[in-house]
C-alpha cells in the first residue's frame, strides 16, 4: 500500500447533500438497440423498473438528498436516464444533443424542464454531447468522454461555456459506450474506473491523474459496477459489484449497493438516472 492510498484510507468521509433530478420510467421499454446491452426480443417488467427506480429515489432522500423530478414522455423510453439529459456547473446549463434519433427528443424536453424551472443561464451545443453520460464534473474539472457518443468538438464547447478545464478520454469498448460506464467520481479528487474501456493513452493520462484510483475488475465492470454514485461518504452503486464495494470499504467509504438490473436491460443503472444539479 503507498503512502497516498493510507492517507485516502485515514480521511474522515463526509456526505455532501446534493440536489438531484430524475424521472421515472413510467415509459421504460427496450424496443430498439442503440449500444450492446439493449435487446429487444429480451421482455421487460416495466411495474419492475419502476419499483427498482423508486427504490433509488428514496434512497436518496433518506440519505438527505433532494430529487426532483421531470415528466416523462411517451414515445420516448429512456428518458428515464437523466444523466443523459444535460450537464449542470455552477447553475449553468449545458443541453443534450443525442447521436441517436430515437433519443434526440429527450435534449428539448430536458432543456423545457429547465426554463420551466427558472434556469437562465442555459447553451443548446453544436455539437454531440449525451450530457452527465459523457461529463463528469470532479472538483473543478471536467472528465469529458468520446468515441461512441459524444462529438470531441463539443470538449470545447465545455471548457468554453463553464470556464472549466476538460480532460479528454477516448472509449474503445462498446460495453462500455458512454463515460459514466467506465469510470465513476467519489470525490473532488478520487476515481474508481475500469481501465480496459479506455484507449492506451487515455489510461496513461487516467494513471497519471489518479494514480491511487480504484481499479474494477471485470466481473464488477460487467454488472455496471461503475455507474455509481458518491456524496462524499456513500456510494450507491449496483450490488452485484462486490469487489468494488469491498474496496470502497477499505478507503473509508460506505457502498451501498442498488437493484436496477431490470433497467440495466437498456445498458443504464444508478448515475445514468441521475442528473445531479450543481447550483
Amino acid at each position: 500500500m503507498t503512502e497516498s492510498q493510507s492517507a485516502s484510507i485515514s480521511r474522515t468521509r463526509t456526505a455532501v447533500p446534493r440536489r438531484f433530478l430524475m424521472c421515472r420510467p413510467r415509459h421504460f421499454d427496450v424496443n430498439y438497440s442503440i449500444n450492446p446491452w439493449m435487446n429487444p426480443e429480451k421482455p421487460v417488467d416495466n411495474s419492475l423498473a419502476v419499483r427498482q427506480w423508486e427504490g433509488l429515489r428514496d434512497l436518496y432522500r433518506e440519505l438527505g438528498h433532494t430529487v426532483l423530478e421531470i415528466e416523462p414522455i411517451d414515445g420516448l423510453p429512456d428518458m428515464v436516464f437523466a444523466a443523459n439529459g444535460a450537464t449542470v456547473v455552477d447553475g449553468k446549463v449545458l443541453g443534450a444533443r443525442f447521436r441517436h434519433v430515437e433519443r434526440t427528443a429527450e435534449g428539448p424536453a430536458y432543456l423545457t424542464w429547465f426554463v420551466q424551472q427558472g434556469y437562465e443561464d442555459i447553451y443548446w451545443p453544436e455539437f454531440i454531447n449525451e450530457g452527465e453520460g459523457d461529463y463528469l464534473t470532479i472538483g473543478r474539472r471536467l472528465l469529458a468522454g468520446t468515441g461512441f457518443r459524444t462529438d470531441p468538438r463539443s470538449h470545447f464547447e465545455a471548457q468554453e461555456y463553464f470556464g472549466l478545464p476538460v480532460t479528454s478520454l477516448k472509449l474503445v469498448n462498446p460495453n462500455f459506450y458512454h463515460l459514466d460506464t467506465a469510470i465513476a467520481v467519489l470525490s473532488d479528487d478520487e476515481v474508481m474506473y475500469y481501465p480496459p474501456a479506455f484507449s492506451p493513452g487515455s489510461q496513461a493520462v487516467l494513471k497519471e491523474m489518479f494514480p491511487d484510483a480504484i481499479l474494477a475488475t471485470d466481473e464488477d465492470a460487467a454488472v455496471f459496477g461503475l455507474n455509481a454514485l458518491s456524496d462524499g461518504r456513500h456510494v450507491l452503486l449496483p450490488k452485484a459489484a462486490t469487489n468494488l464495494q469491498e474496496r470502497l470499504r477499505e478507503r473509508g467509504f460506505e457502498p451501498i449497493g442498488v437493484d436496477l438490473t431490470e433497467l440495466l436491460k437498456a445498458g443504464g443503472s444508478v448515475k445514468c438516472c441521475t442528473l445531479e444539479l450543481r447550483d
